[in-house]
């Protein structure tokens, strides 16, 4: 901020200091053309009949308080009569010609071609005419002297402004300095914020940004490490299981109770890596820069073939799985995320419900708040089988499938949630889309 103000006030005082010298020097040049042309009329208006010899010009006194040049111009004049004869000369310049025309004129006199600025006038019966010279280089020294003393204040103002423009910006943001050190040593994993304790109201909403951030901030932290929590206990307890049951396998056990040893090691090791897999998935989604590289998607087709590829296992589930969906649906996002949450939620239902659930993936046109928001979901009747036979244990109490559906859905700047299901499906869990009113479905 100081750097840009200085730099904006030199700028400014640049301008100014050019135009004032600019403007010395032509009212110094206006100054010195009007002593020429007094001069030419005081000395019309005397009465000189004869003609005179050349006089020697009188030097200039010196002034205590000027220097030797201010505002003291050696002037020459040149009076003649009608005829050309001259009258009265006086000065140090050459003789100029008589045809010189009237009005100011810079002229070149002398053996040295020495630069006069000069004024002619003839008197009003036109019985005489006069030309009063002065050197052009004594004209441009006063001009400069003039323009420079009017710019000597600006050369003192600068610094002087400067200085206290630096002093005054390093106390306004003194306040921000002290700001900056609070937010510095926060700590982001404790529970306290910020205090408004500073006089500017400015500040109020910076804090409050701040504050909203840390709370933000810290609430993310706590799912994080409860995250954790769940995972290590979830993977902990397969893991566990396996333990064991290697253990007991290595001490020799029955034949009978060696094959249902061997079942429980193949189903905490399946568990485990669908743990592992899970995980993998999440970190994934949060690697990779996914809003950056959006592409049209066939929702339906998309639907279909995922179905396709689950039929094995709701076969193997002893379950039956559909699927209702358009002909085309598009929309922008990644096919790679919506499979893989798509995937999520058919296993979900497969893993969680008795044998003989019926599941069935849907899609389409028209939110509840918009007719061209796009949707998906997966429902389920497992609910009302439960009373009928037990389901299986959860394989997924952490409900990872989830957590990976609604990170896919962030992605999409979608939602997900679970949804009243219409009969005859119990379960419900949908996604549903942003406004695509440029897709259409057919």
């Amino acid at each position: 901020m100081l750097a840009w103000s200085l730099g904006a006030l030199v700028l400014v005082w640049a301008c100014f200091v050019a135009l004032a010298y600019q403007t010395g020097v032509e009212e110094a040049d206006e100054l010195t053309d009007g002593q020429l042309a007094s001069v030419s009329a005081l000395v019309l208006n005397l009465q000189v009949q004869a003609m005179s010899e050349p006089t020697p010009a009188t030097p200039l006194s010196t002034l205590p308080g000027l220097k030797s040049h201010d505002y003291q111009q050696s002037l020459s004049v040149v009076l003649w009569d009608a005829q050309g004869r001259v009258l009265v000369r006086t000065g140090a310049a050459p003789l100029p010609p008589f045809n010189t025309a009237p009005g100011y004129a810079e002229q070149r006199l002398g053996a040295n071609a020495k630069l006069w600025r000069s004024f002619a006038q003839w008197d009003s019966a036109r019985s005489r005419k006069i030309v009063v010279l002065l050197d052009l280089q004594e004209r441009d020294a006063l001009a400069h002297d003039i323009a420079g003393q009017m710019i000597e204040p600006g050369l003192w103002l600068l610094p002087v402004v400067a200085l206290a423009l630096g002093l005054a910006i390093r106390r306004g943001l003194r306040p921000l300095y002290e700001l900056s050190q609070e937010v510095a040593q926060l700590d982001v994993r404790g529970d306290q914020g910020m205090v408004q304790r500073h006089p500017l109201q400015e500040f109020d909403s910076i804090v409050d940004s701040i504050n909203n951030l840390l709370a933000r901030q810290q609430a993310a932290l706590a799912r994080e490490r409860e995250f954790a929590n769940e995972v290590a206990h979830e993977l902990r307890t397969p893991m566990a299981s396996i333990a064991l049951q290697a253990q007991a396998l290595g001490a020799g056990l029955p034949r009978a109770e060696q094959a249902h040893a061997l079942e429980r090691l193949h189903a905490d090791a399946l568990r485990a890596g669908h743990v592992l897999t899970q995980l993998l998935a999440l970190a994934r989604i949060a690697r990779n820069r996914w809003q950056e590289a959006a592409a049209p998607v066939d929702l339906a087709q998309l639907v279909r073939s995922v179905a396709a590829d689950c039929a094995p296992a709701a076969w193997d589930h002893g379950s039956e799985l559909s699927v209702s969906a358009p002909a085309e649906l598009f929309l922008p996002g990644h096919a790679v995320l919506l499979e893989m949450a798509l995937r999520n939620l058919i296993e979900n239902a497969l893993r969680h419900t008795p044998r003989g659930t019926c599941v069935e993936v849907q899609c389409g046109l028209g939110g509840p708040a918009d007719d061209f928001a796009a949707w998906l979901q997966v429902c389920d009747d497992g609910a009302g089988r439960q009373k009928a036979q037990p389901t299986r244990p959860l394989a997924d109490s952490l409900h990872l499938g989830h957590e990976i559906v609604a990170r896919v859905a962030a992605v999409h700047s979608a939602t997900f949630a679970q949804t009243a299901a219409q009969a005859p499906f119990t379960t419900c869990y949908r996604l549903d889309f942003a406004s695509t009113a440029k897709w259409q479905a057919r």
